[in-house]
């Protein structure tokens, strides 16, 4: 490796204090915006001390999911911009939706396509109350979310069609996220086999991320349980195409 070339290596390996300082900022508001979709019906700038009349009386969507899906697409734009890289995220946990309506509405493309839900206090007010509520904006990522090709929480087919996606896309990189109930499923399990056709001396790019919830309700997520270096042999094993990861994020619903 030439010494241009190790350098370039090196800077893109460490994030500056900036860099770091500005991704944390930008992730924690999408956390705020997960919270909101999930508890709040008014006062979304909390503006006023919260009150019961704020809160839904139903709650819908998982808050042990979405920190760690805005996580990653945090991550992902930011080597996206770095790189200029053409990249899909599919989102498997179920009801992870906040995790990824956050974003959008962060990034202003939720707005863009239903401008009620603009990126005011009265906006905000519309999208939180309007989460998980009958013919609004569903508790997963139905559909009518922009750019959505998976809706999550179908417990299997998360990866079949992250697949699909880089079959049908060669130079699209495809970041799937595996969520941690489906990562015990039959259809799961056999589309980890989809790698049998797939001719690696052809460009092709799918990332797993595997979310391993470590608290569950009642008993630990079954890969939680397992020696790391049996998560990073799953990963490596189900389908290393030209990259894989194997993301261990603590969470609990």
């Amino acid at each position: 490796m030439s010494d241009e070339r190790a350098s370039n290596t090196s800077s893109h390996a460490t994030l500056t204090d900036d860099e770091l300082r500005r991704i944390d900022a930008w992730w924690r508001a999408c956390n705020y915006l997960s919270v909101g979709m999930i508890y709040l019906r008014d006062n979304p700038l909390l503006r006023e001390p919260l009150k019961v009349e704020h809160v839904k009386h139903r709650l819908l969507g998982h808050w042990g999911a979405s920190p760690a899906l805005s996580f990653v697409w945090a991550h992902m734009n930011r080597v996206i911009k770095r790189d200029d890289l053409d990249v899909i995220f599919m989102a498997g946990p179920g009801h992870g939706a906040p995790g990824v309506l956050g974003p959008a509405y962060l990034e202003g493309t939720y707005s863009e396509v239903y401008p009620d839900k603009s990126e005011d206090a009265e906006g905000m007010q519309k999208f939180f109350k309007q989460f998980s509520f009958p013919g609004h904006i569903g508790s997963h990522v139905t559909p009518e979310t922009p750019g959505s090709i998976h809706e999550g929480g179908e417990l299997g087919y998360s990866l079949s069609h992250a697949y699909g996606a880089a079959l049908d896309n060669p130079d699209l990189i495809v970041a799937c996220v595996v969520g941690d109930g489906e990562a015990e499923t039959g259809p799961l399990a056999t589309a980890w086999h989809s790698n049998k056709f797939i001719n690696l001396a052809h460009r092709l790019h799918l990332e797993q991320i595997h979310h391993v919830h470590e608290a569950q309700p009642q008993f630990g997520q079954t890969l939680a349980q397992d020696s790391r270096d049996f998560r990073v042999g799953v990963a490596v094993l189900s389908g290393s195409l030209s990259a894989q990861c194997s993301a261990r994020l603590h969470g609990s619903n």
